[in-house]
């Protein structure tokens, strides 16, 4: 067995004449060579019994490589040669990991044409081309391509698993390489994306299954349209798209974040075309990615101590990683459920349809925008929307991007590129967002002013407020000067008045809510909170600004339910009395109100007799409790179904005192002056 090192052929073939005639007792000593013709000739002979050697990373014109004869890289990291994928009997010539187990294979020649037998022959012409022939039939398997000829060109496997064609055994000028012509495997070092120079687009493809390395349906490539962003697509579909580069990772692939310690990355991304450089902290730590047959995009690492690969990444990891899961206008977010939420100032396009969890229509703007008066509600947390569409330019600050924004009508959302150093770069959105989900960046998204509430208003009141300083001074102190004349004219009116609200209060002996934290707690009385659970888990009452019900009567039941506690009377936590707002707030009764069994033929149904006996018994000692064993005798004179509410254990509770007439301890009878009750 002989080892061949990288040296000039002409001494090689020298070496091998010395060795061949010194077995056979003979020894030959030339002090000169006539003819440089007849010792490469002898290269030939000795090609046959180079050929035997398994330590070589290269082959030349005078060399093959053929099935069972592999090449090793430098260091012995990757090896090339013949192979069989899983079940298949078909030989392939690919490049895998040497000395691991299982076979581990990153790319592979002849993709789409196997070889029936093993009779293949891998050589290199004098043209530079890297051709796979069958040695039955003498027909050209697979070749590589040629982009300028060379004296004396030579295939050599690199320690990165990098298959080259270069001119003679030195240099770093490639005439051809196998990193332009990817498999579904990203090795650290090669490249991704639109070569700027040839015009070329390298891919991953996957494979069509664990037998078959023909190419398959799914392929990760850098989308180059708008601002570039890395996508995984079956055929033409996107199936997920993983974001655009931030300067510290592609944006939608967070879940990295959890290696990045362990696995720092170095990525160029420069005029489309990005740059892998993995880089892990140990240089015998060997890492990949990988397309996988089923559509799925993995960056797995090889563990020394268990001896098999470990999956760092893996997408799509859940719902949200599926495109546009929730349309467009939309946040879809892991927790809390559902997991696809509008944007503010956007509601669902069909809104039957999102409740029923059917959200790839979207959302729509509830206000439509009018350009000079609009502001941006800044959503932290995010990963950028689809950049398909978009602008961008690398040397722009955040304010310079907002006012380019706000100058054009059409922008409708605006952030950084660059996450580092405090931000830089900009990118505009003309159109729908599409595909936000979790996240870790800020977007900008603009608004009408009507729909970014108060503390968004701020920003632009500014300059009004500055503008107009003198003018509000000179107000503040009139009205200032007012008052305090007021007071002294009448100071008996004023403090009669603060002290009727002060006992207004002491006498409903209640919690008072201030009207804020209420409209909070209710989603702004939105109806779906009106009798059901609010923010604080307790069923909100609201009686309307126009209701026939006065303040005498809200009064009369907040007075009178504040002193009656009993098992079948309703709760009442607090009130609130503010602006013309009259605000009840009880306990939760989660079942609502009987009329709401009654009346209903199919939730009528529910109702055994054991249930209407519990209720009839419940609302019977309710009214013992009221007309007899209270402090007060209590006559309710509206008791209806809808007034008698039902807790998850389906227990009546009475309810609404609006009407409600209190006796002394040994009256029996009293006349009202107008007709009113049930």
């Amino acid at each position: 067995m002989f080892l061949c090192l990288n040296t000039n052929p002409l001494k090689s073939v020298l070496y091998y004449f010395f060795l061949y005639f010194s077995e056979n007792k003979l020894f030959i000593i030339k002090k000169k060579m006539e003819k440089l013709k007849m010792l490469w000739s002898w290269s030939f002979l000795f090609s046959l019994i180079l050929r035997t050697s398994t330590s070589l990373d290269n082959i030349t014109v005078f060399q093959s490589l053929s099935d069972g004869e592999t090449l090793i890289s430098h260091e012995g990291i990757f090896e090339l040669g013949f192979f069989s994928p899983g079940n298949s009997k078909g030989r392939y010539v690919g490049i895998w990991y040497h000395n691991m187990s299982p076979l581990t294979v990153v790319w592979v020649a002849n993709r789409e044409t196997a070889l029936n037998d093993t009779s293949g022959v891998l050589k290199v012409t004098h043209q530079g081309l890297v051709l796979l022939v069958n040695g039955t039939s003498s027909s050209t398997v697979w070749s590589s391509t040629m982009s300028s000829k060379a004296e004396n060109p030579v295939a050599q496997l690199l320690v990165s698993g990098n298959l080259v064609v270069k001119d003679g055994h030195s240099g770093e000028h490639f005439l051809w390489q196998s990193f332009d012509f990817l498999g579904d495997t990203l090795l650290p070092g090669s490249k991704i994306g639109w070569d700027p120079v040839t015009g070329r687009e390298r891919t991953l493809t996957s494979s069509k299954s664990a037998d078959d390395p023909g190419h398959g349906d799914f392929k990760f490539r850098i989308d180059p349209r708008g601002y570039p962003q890395a996508v995984l697509t079956n055929g033409t579909v996107i199936m997920v798209r993983v974001g655009p580069w931030n300067g510290l990772m592609f944006s939608g692939a967070t879940i990295y974040l959890r290696y990045s310690k362990l696995l720092p990355t170095d990525y160029d991304f420069i005029d489309k075309e990005l740059i892998c450089k993995l880089q892990p902290l140990h240089a015998y730590s060997v890492i990949r990615s990988v397309v996988t047959p089923w559509g799925g995009v993995q960056l797995l690492h090889w563990s020394r101590q268990t001896s098999s690969w470990e999956t760092l990444l893996s997408l799509p990891e859940g719902e949200c990683d599926k495109y546009a899961h929730c349309g467009a206008n939309s946040v879809c977010r892991v927790t809390p459920a559902p997991i696809c939420t509008c944007l503010e100032g956007f509601v669902p396009k069909y809104s039957r349809k999102w409740k029923d969890m059917y959200w790839s229509d979207g959302c729509v703007r509830i206000t439509p925008l009018s350009c000079s008066k609009d502001g941006f509600k800044k959503h932290s947390g995010v990963v950028l929307p689809d950049t398909s569409t978009s602008w961008h330019n690398m040397t722009m600050n955040l304010q310079e991007c907002e006012d380019l924004c706000r100058k054009n009508c059409s922008c409708t959302a605006y952030s950084n590129l660059d996450v580092r150093g405090g931000g830089s770069g900009c990118i505009l959105w003309f159109h729908d967002l599409i595909d936000m989900r979790q996240g870790g960046q800020d977007l900008y998204i603009r608004l009408p002013m009507s729909e970014l509430g108060d503390e968004s208003n701020k920003k632009k009141l500014v300059g009004m407020i500055v503008g107009s300083m003198l003018f509000f001074m000179s107000m503040m102190f009139g009205l200032v000067l007012c008052l305090w004349r007021k007071k002294l004219e009448e100071p008996e009116i004023f403090w009669w008045k603060q002290r009727a609200h002060e006992r207004e209060k002491d006498d409903m002996d209640l919690p008072m809510f201030d009207l804020s934290t209420i409209v909070y707690a209710t989603n702004y009385f939105s109806s779906e909170n009106k009798l059901g659970e609010g923010g604080f888990g307790s069923v909100y009452k609201r009686l309307s600004i126009d209701s026939e019900q006065g303040l005498d009567e809200f009064k009369n039941e907040v007075q009178l339910i504040a002193k009656l506690q009993h098992r079948n009377l309703v709760k009442l936590l607090g009130c609130c009395i503010q602006r013309k707002e009259k605000l009840l707030i009880y306990e939760l009764v989660p079942n609502r109100s009987l009329d709401t069994f009654i009346f209903d033929d199919s939730r009528r149904k529910l109702l055994d007799w054991a249930k209407r006996f519990q209720i009839i018994s419940g609302t019977a000692r309710g009214l013992v409790y009221l007309h007899q064993d209270s402090r007060l005798r209590v006559i309710h004179r509206d008791l209806k179904t809808s007034n008698i509410l039902l807790d998850k254990d389906m227990n009546a509770k009475i309810s609404d005192f609006g009407l409600a007439r209190a006796f002394a301890g040994d009256q029996t009878e009293a006349r009202t002056k107008r007709v009113m009750g049930t």
